[in-house]
């Protein structure tokens, strides 16, 4: 077929299905309609168009306005409405806390037991009820990545406990959540630390404080046994000279239960102890041994302070202490847990990394200090003094020295298929739990 042949196909297909458009398939304006089509309908004006308003863009022709309109904002949830929403980022903080345990079992939390009372029970209420935490975090403590430094046990108070997790940091957090504790716990201070802080293992060393009456040193056999007796010069010397053997790295499995004389955990370091001067209250004289130390077992202090009751008061040779130490099993007296108080906790370590590189706090409390004696006088030691008088637990824990066997000595190895913990399980690190 030559070129005249294709024009005149080409004609006769345009005539047949009328002008080509290539997107729209529509008629250009003015031309026929296609064939087996009917007249499409004029387009709806749009209500700027009805308002004689102006389209905010687009083109006109055949009648047809295209528009580039707005659509409404999806409206967000809001606590109030007219207000903005608002999502807090959860930080990563410490909390410096202090409280009297008396009445309480201890502070570690027992998740779905409410028969036994413990200090945190009462922080995480507060917590959830000021606004810091939703309360799935308060059932589930977890998912605020929540850490003690130090688990105290049943009765035991702390000046200067800190707990690590993470919250919302809405305004006045302290007042809000002191608002919600009882007056014998507070939240005495707030600072950020790293993300992957952990209060327990982040934690160098813990200074704990044993408050006890001076009669527990007076000798069983020439000494008053009651109120009236006072510490001399001479034997407060020989307790210091005491307490000074616990310095050091010694095995304590004598002095915490369920742990071999074999088993590395047992092993712990004393960086220093030593008893205070003596002083005077409500007529009855008090002393304050101050312990520090890396880590410490269950009962390690009491067991600590026990033995050296023992040995001063005359019950005990001084050569059981380094007995003590060895393998052989040593029948060590626990003293009350009514006098220990869990005094500071040690984070030097941390402090050399971060407490100086522009972004974070030293933690070391030093504004806070003030504040921590002055609860330790309102609530710890007038509750460890009136407690003694009534329900005398020295005196009465005294009058079972005599049943202890100091020369007894049983073979305490560890058996070949005894489970040894790694030194991670070993070192509980979060305190005496006395």
């Amino acid at each position: 077929m030559g070129l005249p042949g294709l024009r005149a196909v080409a004609g006769a297909l345009r005539r047949a299905c009328g002008p080509w458009t290539p997107r729209l398939g529509r008629r250009l304006p003015g031309s026929p309609p296609m064939a087996g089509k009917a007249e499409a309908p004029a387009p709806v004006r749009t209500v700027q168009e009805q308002d004689g308003g102006k389209a905010r863009s687009g083109w006109r022709g055949g009648g047809r306005v295209w528009e580039d309109t707005e659509q409404p904002a999806k409206k967000l949830k809001s606590s109030v409405d007219g207000d903005p929403p608002r999502k807090l980022p959860k930080r990563k903080i410490v909390l410096l806390m202090a409280y009297s345990g008396k009445g309480y079992h201890g502070m570690q939390r027992n998740v779905g037991s409410s028969q036994f009372k413990t200090i945190e029970d009462d922080l995480v209420s507060a917590l959830v009820r000021s606004g810091c935490i939703p309360e799935n975090h308060g059932e589930d403590m977890r998912k605020m990545s929540f850490q003690r430094c130090a688990r105290t046990d049943k009765g035991v108070s702390a000046a200067g406990q800190v707990v690590s997790l993470k919250v919302w940091l809405i305004d006045d957090i302290l007042e809000k959540i002191n608002s919600h504790l009882p007056s014998h716990i507070r939240i005495l201070g707030l600072k950020r630390v790293t993300g992957g802080f952990n209060s327990k293992n982040r934690c160098d060393a813990r200074t704990y404080v044993y408050m006890l009456p001076t009669f527990a040193f007076a000798h069983k056999d020439h000494d008053v046994q009651d109120e009236a007796y006072r510490l001399s010069a001479e034997t407060l010397r020989r307790v210091n000279q005491l307490l000074a053997c616990y310095k050091g790295t010694h095995n304590f499995h004598n002095f915490t239960s369920q742990k071999g004389p074999r088993e590395p955990s047992a092993q712990r370091y004393i960086l220093d102890m030593y008893c205070e001067e003596p002083f005077e209250r409500d007529g009855m004289e008090f002393a304050v041994i101050k312990v520090k130390g890396q880590s410490f077992m269950t009962h390690q202090i009491r067991k600590m302070v026990g033995l050296l009751v023992a040995i001063v008061k005359g019950y005990a040779s001084e050569d059981v202490l380094e007995r003590s130490w060895g393998e052989a099993k040593v029948d060590v007296p626990k003293a009350p847990g009514l006098g220990l108080v869990l005094e500071r906790v040690h984070f030097e370590s941390y402090n050399r990394r971060f407490g100086r590189d522009g972004l974070h706090e030293p933690l070391d409390w030093a504004g806070e200090e003030a504040e921590a004696a002055a609860f330790k006088e309102q609530h710890i030691y007038p509750t460890i003094i009136s407690t003694e008088r009534q329900e005398r637990s020295m005196a009465q824990w005294l009058s079972t020295l005599p049943a202890h066997n100091f020369s007894a000595m049983a073979h305490a190895a560890a058996s070949p298929g005894a489970k040894v913990p790694s030194p991670q399980e070993g070192s509980e690190g979060d305190g005496d739990s006395d």
